[in-house]
């Protein structure tokens, strides 16, 4: 077994330790997040619809975090089970950011003047990050195919021949507007911020001086995430930006890993943009660094394809993200996803259920009246 694809099933396996444990302590409560010893058959999670789509059982939902009244039994499963808030992708990107400031950005002294070189250094390790991250993904879904189409929302493969992608191929179509669109860009947000950190440009707290707020803020970059993803998507769907840009990313109906930051360069200037709030928000560096490594990383998981990633023959995990799989299906639902029920409040959710789909169908009817 090579190295990364040892690396992949040893987090994943830990992943389930985890979770038993969690279990354990919930009184045995089981979960069907993961789920270990039962035959991987997808067809215990969801089924084919007519199309021979699969189609998840279980409803889109947001979570308790915004239901009135509130549960507190339901939030501090949300909050502490796994899956769940903190386990294991939040706490994961907030390490990351924790190391890569640590080990693998300059310190603000050499920030403060800038500097290709150092520039240069942040670049190249952006670029090793995203070939990791969206590179494992993709072995482990589309090159290793260790799963084959189980779990697998569109049964089809990337198109390897076809007009509309550069080279002709959707993936080197992807990884191509990826590495030499979209990290450049990330990297010059991250860039400036790190500069004007340094020159008390953008307001920088520490932790010696504000404990409670340096923690707060690493548990509220991901609704900052979600919420400016949010409404950086609603303006990319006004005709002329998606006519102009957009379109580039919708191309991918049936996504794959390196889908996720396959866009037109305007796209991805809008798209990061909300790392500037921090020009605004009394920060650290580190917790920019968390939301731009999100920015950056994340859509690599919630353009998969995929509903859960199955471990050895006895084991796998959900990794939904079926209600942006729809967006792309359908254009013009679920803009965001997670916890924040932006969706929902502006009347374009689609939780996935035939009922969703015939209040889609009733708007799109109303509008061409």
């Amino acid at each position: 077994m090579g190295a990364l694809q040892f690396f992949v099933v040893h987090f994943f396996q830990q992943a389930i330790a985890l979770h038993e444990l969690n279990n354990w302590l919930s009184c045995g409560s089981i979960s069907a997040s993961i789920v270990k010893g039962l035959d991987m058959d997808d067809r215990r999670f969801g089924q084919e619809d007519s199309r021979g789509n699969w189609v998840p059982e279980k409803p889109i939902s947001y979570g308790p975090f915004f239901e009135w009244p509130p549960n507190p039994r339901a939030l501090f499963k949300f909050f502490f089970g796994f899956p769940g808030y903190f386990l294991p992708w939040n706490l994961l990107y907030a390490v990351a950011a924790l190391l890569i400031w640590t080990y693998l950005t300059p310190p603000l002294e050499t920030l403060a003047t800038f500097s290709s070189i150092w520039a240069g250094m942040i670049l190249g390790r952006n670029i090793v990050l995203a070939l990791i991250v969206y590179g494992a993904w993709h072995l482990w879904l589309y090159v290793w195919r260790r799963q084959g189409t189980q779990f697998k929302y569109n049964k089809q493969w990337p198109k390897e021949e076809s007009s509309a992608f550069l080279f002709k191929n959707q993936t080197y179509d992807n990884m191509f507007h990826t590495l030499v669109s979209g990290v450049p860009i990330w990297t010059a947000y991250e860039v400036l911020l790190l500069w004007a950190y340094a020159n008390q440009i953008a307001p920088m707290i520490e932790f010696s001086t504000h404990p409670v707020g340096f923690i707060a803020l690493f548990f509220l970059v991901p609704f900052i995430h979600e919420v400016g993803f949010y409404f950086a998507h609603r303006l990319l769907h006004w005709t002329p930006l998606y006519e102009m840009a957009h379109k580039l990313h919708h191309r991918n109906v049936n996504p794959g890993p390196w889908s996720g930051l396959s866009m037109h360069p305007l796209e991805h200037v809008i798209y990061f943009s909300t790392i500037a709030l921090f020009f605004l928000i009394p920060s650290h560096p580190v917790h920019m660094i968390n939301l731009a490594s999100r920015l950056g990383l994340a859509p690599a998981q919630g353009h998969t394809g995929f509903d859960r990633v199955v471990v050895g023959n006895e084991a796998s995990m959900d990794t939904s993200y079926y209600a942006h799989y729809l967006h792309h299906k359908y254009f013009e639902v679920n803009y965001s996803d997670g916890m924040v029920p932006l969706d929902r409040w502006f009347g374009s959710f689609h939780d996935g259920t035939p009922e969703a789909h015939e209040a889609m169908t009733a708007r799109r009817m109303r509008r061409s009246a």
